[in-house]
């Protein structure tokens, strides 16, 4: 009985992380239980949606996996002896496919420490992404580098240098020391915050999202959630993501262009997603101590629970804000602050908020910057100098949609 592909493709990068869990256990090498694990999953993407999905998916990935990872020992004639250390160490039988009856060794989840793994603090924030991307959840070299926007050989170098750099540490697929998690676990919810944000607005090309991306690190947000639920840092990111990606289909027009907040259909929006995650944060915010993920996701559901722009809870917004920059001072955070000012006691207040920003090196020729400023000149009720900064953050811009729609506006205003 043959399988639909995108079945398939959701059982696929569920089960990636325990059989490279499964793999890196038996063998102890990331670098080459990797690949072997990828060319497993490309075996099985031919296969399965024209043969079936096998009985015991797992076992059937652990166990052609482990063949790769075998042929690939034997094929380097530089590493004879490793070879003949894993043809003596290797009992003849888990060569072959497990037995119908035989338990999987798929059961145990290493996710979380992959997890940890893959966002190892000798990695740059780009290879965390692609390695975690693979890894965990499963992608392709390919449907990494095509939602990054770069050549498949470029990230292929990417994976392979971050991987290098993993095993020249010589981590061991274990859990973080009691001491020691914390401060990884904010690690790695910042590589999939990364990630989302990514997907939900892609930073170049020609689309303004990449759903593959930011529905991805939903799904790996979901995992992380399930493997902490009492980490309240986590439900809180888990929850922004539900809330924001719930705006997507509204946030652009039949073609294409983008579409703001305030101008959004939010009959669009998906229900689904925004009861999940306001119920989400709901339950989170009076569990422990407010992190910045939770307060943002509590911002976003303000937005989202708002019938209407005209009815948003400004002024609760705006504290928030203010809340979220005591937990540390961001730039962004600021510039968004400005907008939450300039709509509770006008576009004055938040213009002289923004010249504040201009001095920052991080902000000062930012396209936002310019975007926002625009925005509130215009509201304001000064089209000329409105026009000026729409047209020169459209210039700053390497975003195709987002420098469209700036361009639109000052085409508007002008």
């Amino acid at each position: 009985m043959t399988a639909e592909p995108a079945g398939v493709e959701e059982l696929l990068r569920a089960s990636a992380p325990r059989v490279l869990g499964a793999l890196v256990r038996r063998h102890g090498d990331f670098y080459g239980c990797e690949d072997a694990v990828q060319e497993a999953l490309i075996a099985a993407a031919r296969q399965w949606p024209e043969q079936g999905v096998p009985e015991r998916p797992g076992s059937w990935l652990l166990a052609v996996a482990h063949r790769k990872y075998v042929d690939q020992v034997r094929s380097e004639a530089a590493r004879r002896r490793r070879e003949d250390t894993v043809a003596l160490a290797t009992p003849v039988a888990e060569l072959l496919a497990p037995a119908a009856d035989q338990a999987p060794d798929t059961d145990r989840d290493d996710s979380l420490a992959l997890l940890f793994l893959c966002c190892h603090r000798d990695l740059s924030p780009p290879s965390r992404i692609a390695l975690t991307l693979r890894a965990v959840g499963g992608l392709t070299t390919a449907q990494i580098a095509a939602a990054f926007l770069v050549p498949e050989a470029t990230m292929a170098q990417r994976i392979s240098r971050a991987k290098q750099t993993v095993r020249a540490a010589g981590d061991a697929l274990v859990l973080p020391e009691a001491g020691d998690r914390a401060p990884r676990l904010a690690e790695v919810r910042h590589v999939l915050y990364l990630v989302f944000n990514e997907g939900y607005t892609a930073s170049g090309g020609e689309e303004l999202t990449a759903p593959e991306l930011s529905s991805e690190a939903i799904r790996l947000a979901r995992l992380l959630h399930r493997l902490v639920p009492e980490d309240t840092e986590t439900a809180g990111l888990l929850a922004l993501m539900l809330l924001t990606d719930a705006r997507r289909p509204a946030r652009t027009g039949p073609h294409g262009e983008l579409v703001p907040l305030a101008e959004q259909d939010r009959s669009r929006w998906d229900a689904a997603l925004v009861a999940e995650g306001v119920g989400l944060i709901s339950r989170t915010l009076p569990r422990g101590q407010v992190g910045p993920y939770q307060i943002q996701a509590a911002i976003a559901a303000v937005h989202d629970e708002a019938e209407a722009a005209e009815t948003t809870d400004w002024p609760q917004i705006l504290a928030l804000y203010e809340l979220l920059e005591r937990t540390g001072p961001n730039p962004m955070v600021t510039l968004n602050r400005a907008v939450a000012v300039a709509m509770v006691e006008g576009p004055g207040a938040g213009l002289a908020l923004l010249d504040t920003l201009a001095a920052d090196k991080r902000m000062a020729r930012h396209h936002r910057l310019l975007a926002t400023r625009a925005h509130l000149l215009e509201l304001s009720g000064e089209p000329a100098a409105a026009a000026v900064a729409y047209r020169e953050a459209a210039r700053r811009t390497t975003s195709a949609p987002e420098r469209r729609h700036l361009t639109e506006r000052a085409r508007r205003l002008g």
